[in-house]
């Protein structure tokens, strides 16, 4: 399982993945890692 946090506080990663493509892109990262399921929050 792969986690993408889009919202612009959030205290792991700094909103590093607030917008729509760099959130896609880090969810394909992970997929590619072998995320068999991406949790957004």
């Amino acid at each position: 399982m792969g986690i993408v946090n889009v919202t612009p506080d959030s205290f792991s990663d700094g909103g590093l993945h607030y917008g729509t493509d760099e959130a896609v892109e880090h969810a394909l990262s992970l997929v590619e890692q072998g995320a068999d399921m991406i949790d957004v929050g």
